[in-house]
């Protein structure tokens, strides 16, 4: 990683310390899909409340998205992510001592809300110290260490919670939150002085959210990108044990391999991505090549039905993972001061699609079996649904006129 003008002694230091909370977030995300058959036993739950605890937590983090990005420009990725991972280590305490669905939803919106910053205040961070090939390489690297948290959710937690229980290991994730802000306060450097930025050119949301790159992406990014995260953090456990007739045990075992998967497909992506930058292959290029190979494969899960097991959907989040290339892509379309702003706006839509998708994907099984669809029939129709509007985000991002992208925007080419 090479810095741009920052003097820092370590500059992978602050790689480190970022990736430890992110790790962590990581884990929280996708931990519902491990522990989903604990919850649906103790309180009854059905998709629907499955969906809908999953999806708190993508809830929360949606709702601060654009105060985020606003502080993140003003007061610095370090003080902002210090002070949100406060509210991430009470949800978390919270959790553990939940007695009814509610508390628990609750709770969960709340650690969504603290962990809000895990990602854009690193990815900010590096927009302001590192190079552009660089962000690239250390934003795929992120992505690798949340692959490495949601690979800690699967079998390590299948292996911990006939010992520790769900609350018990609740109660150890609060420890580790409360261990990595110490990691952030001493790890850091000090962020530069708030700056007052409402004079800055573009230092405004509604020019983000009319910016012809943004405009561009973020169906592709509500719909694919968060789509992605719903199936890797959610329904792809519920998939392999309603649908293919998996034990727990094998489901999470399933897991582990589509997160080894997506965690070899971003350690790629780093590596790739700054040598493909130097020989001037676009970003957009590769979306336009890449994307239709994801929806094939979910065409043939959906096809597959019982057949599909883990191989395909690591197959088809490996295929996705080329998504996430967007989000670095577009900070760059961004000057500094509004690069907090960009990547809040970007993140927010994609959590919203997650929270939406989460939801909906559990309401609209219910409401098939309810019909008098079996259940795997019921998946199957769902994930149908799921890929009609997929196709239809990635031809509004190859049919979003060119000339738009030239109209005061940086073409996504880094």
């Amino acid at each position: 990683m090479s810095l741009s003008r920052n003097r820092l002694s370590a500059p992978w230091l602050p790689f480190v310390v970022f990736a430890a909370t992110y790790f962590l977030a990581a884990l929280l995300r996708a931990i519902t899909a491990t522990l989903a058959p604990s919850f649906s036993a103790e309180f009854d739950l059905g998709a629907a409340d499955l969906g809908l605890l999953a999806g708190a937590y993508f809830l929360g983090f949606a709702l601060l998205q654009l105060p985020l990005g606003a502080a993140l420009d003003r007061w610095g990725p370090k003080r902002v992510e210090l002070s949100l991972l406060a509210l991430a280590v009470l949800g978390c305490a919270l959790f553990a001592l939940a007695v009814n669905f509610t508390q628990l939803v609750l709770a969960r919106t709340l650690i969504g809300m603290g962990v809000a910053a895990c990602l854009m205040a690193p990815l900010t961070y590096f927009r302001r110290h590192f190079s552009p090939a660089a962000q690239l390489r250390c934003n795929s690297w992120m992505l690798m260490t949340g692959s490495s948290g949601m690979v800690a959710s699967t079998v390590p937690v299948q292996l911990l919670l006939p010992e520790w229980g769900w609350r018990g290991l609740f109660a150890a994730l609060t420890l580790l939150l409360g261990l990595g802000m110490v990691a952030l306060k001493l790890g850091l450097p000090a962020d530069s002085r708030p700056t007052r930025d409402a004079s800055l050119p573009g230092a405004r949301y509604r020019d983000v959210l009319t910016h012809p790159e943004f405009v561009r992406l973020a169906p592709l990014g509500l719909v694919l990108y968060g789509g992605m995260i719903a199936m890797q953090a959610l329904w792809a456990g519920p998939w392999l044990t309603q649908v293919c007739g998996w034990t727990p045990t094998q489901a999470s075992r399933g897991l582990l391999l589509i997160n080894l998967g997506m965690l070899l497909a971003f350690l790629g992506w780093g590596w790739l991505m700054p040598m493909l930058s130097h020989r001037g292959l676009q970003v957009r290029r590769m979306l336009v090549w890449g994307v239709p190979v994801n929806l094939l494969i979910l065409v043939v899960i959906a096809l597959q039905g019982p057949s599909a097991g883990a191989v395909y959907w690591m197959a088809w989040c490996m295929a996705t993972s080329v998504v996430a290339l967007s989000q670095p892509a577009l900070a760059q379309a961004f000057p500094v001061h509004m690069a907090g702003r960009a990547l809040a706006a970007y993140n927010l839509a994609v959590f919203i699609g997650v929270f939406l998708l989460q939801w909906g994907i559990g309401a609209a099984i219910d409401l098939l079996r309810s019909r008098g669809l079996e259940t795997a029939d019921a998946f199957r129709f769902t994930l149908a649904g799921f890929a009609v509007l997929c196709a239809g985000s990635y031809g509004w991002f190859v049919g979003w006129p060119i000339r738009h992208a030239h109209n005061g925007a940086l073409p996504l080419s880094q």
